[in-house]
């Protein structure tokens, strides 16, 4: 009842705010077809209002109904855009980000630190010196698309559906070699439209080892440190290129640790770029290996995804319960995990399909 007295109060202000502000009790005002057609915009992305004028000015709403309009103005922005650019919808929750990725991301803490870095250190520079570069190593499942999706949704309010947000997936967006020209046409239009509509802008390129390199060679220009290109300035975008490339290296570094004793927590960085260049240059049916953005290092940071142990996938089973708010028991997180295929044939450390494939295999304990 009390909600829908508060309700009934909102609705009542707004009609008084439409029916009498600045309208003297004898004037008709116009009518409702001849208002803007998108009044909520200008009202929800106005500039601070100013101090209401001491002059009458006949019927005027109180201060307390022009907080309210204001307040129901933010609650209409929430659910649609509330300006020309897509830039009023960018949050940039840095916090926000970090906790998600301590709270969901599992058995990764060097993706976290680099991302966590990379991105606080890109969004509070006033001015960037070029388009941030980040390129995601690591087998299917092991959580590169799980990030970038988290960090569109702490960027951006509407996350991936966000006008400032484009994914392209290589085989398919860009599916026939033959057509590479025509797909490079389209692919800088994009890039270029959305960064004119939205300044800081977010590319998501999965499968980032199958783009022709004369895709990777049309992104370039946008990567590279110029002021600006045909008058639009590229530099507060980001490119997250997700890539299978450097699994391999990945998994072998794991497990030479596992087998002398160590923790996983105990690789670094510096045990790692050094191979993960090497696999990526010798990769010789990858367009990586030979275009310009690895050759002339435009790629800021080499995000290693490392491969998923059992407990990790566990704590992935359990994740996926809560989010269905289904319950769960200790017996059931061990018997979805014992589902999935765990290598190598001798260890059985490290889980084939990472967490992929984990939502589905719940669905055995739905009634």
């Amino acid at each position: 009842m009390a909600r829908g007295a508060g309700l009934l109060l909102l609705l009542l202000l707004l009609l008084l705010c439409c029916l009498g502000r600045g309208r003297a009790p004898g004037d008709a005002g116009p009518e409702v077809r001849d208002l803007p057609g998108q009044p909520w915009r200008e009202q929800g992305c106005k500039q601070p209002r100013e101090e209401p004028s001491r002059e009458p000015q006949g019927w005027s709403l109180p201060l307390v109904g022009q907080d309210y309009l204001e307040i129901l103005s933010s609650w209409y922005c929430s659910f649609g855009n509330c300006c020309e650019t897509g830039d009023c919808r960018i949050v940039n929750n840095v916090t926000g980000l970090e906790s998600d990725l301590n709270r969901r991301l599992h058995g990764q803490h060097l993706a976290k630190n680099v991302i966590l870095r990379a991105m606080r250190s890109f969004l509070e520079t006033p001015q960037p010196a070029k388009a941030l570069a980040l390129l995601f190593h690591g087998w299917s499942g092991t959580g590169k698309n799980f990030v970038a999706r988290m960090i569109a949704d702490h960027l951006y309010r509407d996350g991936l559906k966000s006008e400032c947000v484009k994914v392209f997936i290589s085989l398919f967006h860009f599916p026939h070699p033959k057509y590479v020209d025509l797909y490079q046409g389209q692919l800088k239009k994009q890039i270029r439209e959305t960064v004119q509509l939205c300044k800081q802008s977010l590319f998501i390129f999965d499968e980032a080892e199958k783009l022709h390199s004369g895709l990777l060679d049309a992104i370039k220009p946008c990567v590279d440190p110029h002021t600006s290109i045909s008058e639009v300035d590229y530099r507060r975008s980001i490119f997250l290129f997700l890539s299978n490339i450097g699994g391999n290296t990945l998994n072998q570094v794991a497990l030479d640790f596992w087998r002398a004793g160590r923790t996983r927590e105990e690789i670094t960085m510096e045990s790692l770029e050094r191979h993960l260049r090497m696999e990526l240059r010798e990769a010789t049916d990858s367009g990586f290996a030979h275009s310009h953005l690895l050759q002339e290092n435009l790629i800021d940071f080499f995000v290693p995804f490392l491969p998923l142990e059992y407990h990790h996938v566990k704590l992935c089973v359990r994740d996926a319960f809560l989010a269905r708010s289904l319950p769960y028991t200790e017996d059931m997180l061990e018997e979805v995990v014992r589902m999935m295929v765990f290598i190598p044939k001798e260890e059985k450390l490290f889980s084939a399909q990472g967490c992929k494939s984990v939502s589905h295999r719940i669905n055995y304990f739905l009634p």
